[in-house]
């Protein structure tokens, strides 16, 4: 579990955090009926490099099939790191948009899911829970809690409205690289559960669908979908932890 040591290292990570919602306030709306996944991506590496920054995913993973691309796309039942391509938009679908961005070795992360065009009501109560299971999750990551009281905050809340979690996937610690302990489950596990303290950054990321919790890999061993082909909704933030307050780096 890395820590902040100084301010240097925060400041960078903040504008890292910075740099990332910013580029989310621009992409957003360019996620339309008709558009291409891959025009998507590569709005976002054209706009990542003209920021001065490199794309956090864009060759992540094992040498022998690192993603591809610097933005997942994942629509209506895949859950996360679906890959951008050929795909059109269509009208109703959910669209998860995940990315980071490698500003100097300061490491940001995050996701929303856009309902796109006449979205059912279904599907939007799914978006909204899953914002709102994140929201409950932010308000337990504080100084002094630990990691499991964010994954209860999410879990019980998802499981009031009867809606599956993703237990194969979590959040996790980040800031110098992708992905740095501690796990951050989307519900209470019998695993590690460390103390927050101060210094400590993660990213927080409720994946929540319709039916089952349950998910399968595809093909590409990357793409990541329900088991049971149902709606799935994802959202992300990276926060940092004082002594005395909590910083959502990325809101």
């Amino acid at each position: 579990m890395i820590r902040l040591k100084n301010q240097k290292q925060m400041d960078g990570i903040r504008e890292s955090c910075r740099m990332l919602k910013t580029m989310f306030t621009e992409l957003v709306p360019l996620v339309a009926v008709g558009v291409e996944t891959r025009e998507l991506d590569r709005w976002v590496q054209d706009w990542i490099k003209r920021a001065g920054g490199k794309p956090a995913f864009l060759g992540y993973g094992d040498d022998a099939n690192p993603y591809p691309a610097a933005l997942c796309v994942s629509i209506n039942d895949e859950v996360i790191h679906g890959i951008p391509g050929k795909r059109r938009v269509a009208d109703g679908d959910l669209v998860s948009l995940d990315c980071g961005i490698d500003l100097g070795g300061h490491f940001s992360d995050m996701a929303v899911t856009v309902p796109v065009g006449a979205v059912s009501e279904t599907a939007r109560k799914l978006v909204r829970v899953t914002e709102e299971c994140l929201a409950l999750g932010l308000e337990q990551a504080k100084a002094g809690n630990r990691i499991h009281q964010i994954s209860r905050a999410v879990f019980n809340h998802a499981k009031e409205h009867g809606y599956g979690v993703v237990h194969q996937y979590c959040g996790h610690g980040v800031g110098f690289s992708p992905h740095e302990d501690p796990q951050v489950p989307n519900y209470a596990s019998p695993g590690p559960n460390p103390r927050m303290g101060e210094g400590l950054v993660i990213a927080i990321e409720p994946m929540i669908n319709i039916g089952t919790g349950d998910v399968e890999l595809l093909e590409d061993d990357w793409t990541v979908v329900t088991a049971d082909g149902k709606l799935s909704s994802h959202c992300e933030h990276t926060v940092a932890i004082f002594r005395d307050h909590t910083e959502i780096l990325t809101a």
